[in-house]
């Protein structure tokens, strides 16, 4: 079989920030037609490296980078998105980048818009002509079907929608492009579910086989084992190894990636867990609706037991995410919830707060965090809020307690192993992955890799079993879902389907997340 031509190298790239190396001459190359992972932990040099390559402006900013761009063996300078966009080089960004206030046609036409003359255009030039809309909303909706968005229209506002749907519309986006020769996929598959992500892996393979290359970053082993044809891995921005994804198995590739051998990437499921059949309410839904755009919630009942991990799971769309966002008052609700017995007063914001729910939202940088502020004000913004923690008196004056924050900061980076440079900087200049764990409550482990995934899922062990939380976990990813969690809510259409023990078998989740109530396996 003939080998597919090199469309990209990278040669001996180097990278530092205020002196400290990020990127240690590494070199790469990526073959037409074919997925190349790229692996590591967060922190390992991986955005940077794509970041390079985008001609993303953070990099020129900061003193530019050592190597050189090669595409189809032509040394190139890519110092611009709009220069590498010109090289047929596009990326879908971890942080999605869309437009709230444009529909998803516009959302990926924008900057290739196509117009329609008019009599003023015809006198004036092209400069007044109007959108051609039906023909952005055909371009749109070819490029939604092929990635499965079948149900999805191209004329709704992005605005509310789910994360899940808006990657769909990124990649959409990409593909809706031509004179392409790279596309970089950063964690595609992060916010979708099981089945969604088979759907995003297929129209991978579509891509690839129009001869387009493909450089795939994810955290799920077996999917990159699955699909990529190279893998190359980065560990504190040196090349570890780049080989035939054939060669590896996930244990290989996860020791590989952290430098240390790996336990299974989840605790094993079939250990024994505590019987909650006779502990009290924590958490009472009754008649519980949610409107949020996406993930519609139409009236559940349900009881969560104080002291268990209760796992809520289904496809996206289904209103999993929207009992979370919810009951913290991120989108309209009506019915009752009920906290250790005291109702929550749904209309009132933070009231949830005020009644001990914490929350970590999927939507880290649009919800979860205060991006410009330090590490340890974020870890610390809620308690100081809402109980009044970290806080000192001098005199007739109430002041933050430097000293007690750092303190605290200091504990929670080095228990979640938050790479940093130390608590004060922004955590916008964090990685995606360690955004994520500054806010460790409860919520996905989105986006950040395996090593992390595990003192995160350790953690929330730790907290439920030894101090005795309550926690409510949503997640796409089922295996994560059974590994912690001692029930597992399926909802589907906006309602709860089923309640399954995390021991049941995968054909049983599979049918209560396509609205069939499986026989067997549900509480009593």
């Amino acid at each position: 079989m003939k080998e597919n031509k090199i469309v990209l190298s990278m040669k001996n790239i180097s990278k530092e920030y205020s002196g400290n190396p990020v990127l240690k001459n590494v070199s790469i190359d990526v073959r037409a037609g074919e997925i190349h992972a790229l692996m590591g932990e967060n922190g390992a040099g991986k955005s940077t490296l794509m970041n390079i390559l985008f001609g993303m402006p953070a990099i020129h900013a900061t003193g530019g980078f050592q190597g050189t761009i090669e595409i189809e063996g032509e040394p190139v300078v890519i110092d611009t998105p709009t220069k590498a966009m010109q090289y047929g080089i596009g990326m879908v960004h971890q942080e999605l980048m869309l437009i709230p206030g444009f529909t998803v046609a516009e959302n990926i036409k924008i900057g290739r818009e196509i117009g329609k003359s008019n009599f003023l255009s015809e006198i004036l030039g092209k400069s007044m002509e109007t959108l051609d809309t039906a023909a952005m909303n055909r371009d749109a909706r070819n490029a939604l079907d092929s990635v499965g968005m079948t149900s999805l229209r191209e004329d709704t506002l992005v605005e509310g929608m789910a994360i899940g749907y808006k990657q769909f519309i990124e990649i959409a986006r990409e593909i809706d492009k031509s004179n392409m020769r790279v596309l970089v996929f950063d964690e595609p598959t992060a916010v979708l579910t099981e089945d969604e992500a088979r759907q995003m892996l297929d129209a991978l393979q579509k891509i690839v086989d129009l001869g387009i290359a493909v450089i795939f970053i994810s955290h799920r082993l077996d999917e990159v084992l699955e699909v990529s044809s190279q893998v190359s891995v980065l560990r504190d921005g040196t090349l570890v190894t780049s080989v035939p994804a054939s060669t590896l198995t996930p244990n290989s590739l996860a020791e590989l990636m952290v430098g240390r051998g790996m336990s299974s990437e989840v605790r094993s499921a079939s250990g024994p867990r505590p019987d909650f059949s006779k502990a009290p309410v924590a958490v009472r839904f009754h008649d519980f609706w949610v409107d949020m755009p996406g993930e519609r919630v139409k009236g559940i009942d349900l009881e969560v037991k104080e002291g268990e991990i209760l796992g809520i799971g289904g496809l996206a769309g289904q209103g999993k995410l929207g009992i979370s966002n919810g009951v913290m008052g991120m989108y309209p609700s009506r019915g009752c919830v009920e906290v250790f017995g005291q109702e929550l007063q749904l209309s009132r914001e933070g009231d949830a707060l005020r009644h001990g729910v914490a929350f970590v939202s999927e939507d880290r940088r649009g919800v979860g965090l205060l991006i410009e502020d330090s590490i340890e004000n974020n870890i610390v913004f809620s308690a100081m809020q809402v109980k009044k923690m970290f806080l000192s008196k001098k005199l007739l004056f109430t002041q933050q307690d430097r000293h007690a924050i750092r303190e605290h900061g200091k504990k929670m980076i080095d228990l979640l192993d938050i790479r940093c440079t130390s608590g004060a900087q922004a955590v916008g200049r964090l990685s995606g992955g360690n955004q994520q764990k500054v806010l460790f409550v409860s919520e996905p482990t989105r986006g950040i890799d395996i090593g992390a995934k595990e003192l995160v899922l350790d953690y929330l062990h730790k907290i439920n079993r030894e101090e005795g939380v309550t926690i409510i976990f949503t997640s796409s990813e089922l295996l994560e879902l059974r590994s912690i969690c001692d029930r597992i809510a399926i909802i589907a259409g906006g309602k709860i389907n089923s309640i399954l023990k995390p021991t049941v078998s995968d054909a049983a989740f599979g049918l209560a997340m396509s609205g069939i109530k499986p026989e067997g396996g549900e509480e009593e």
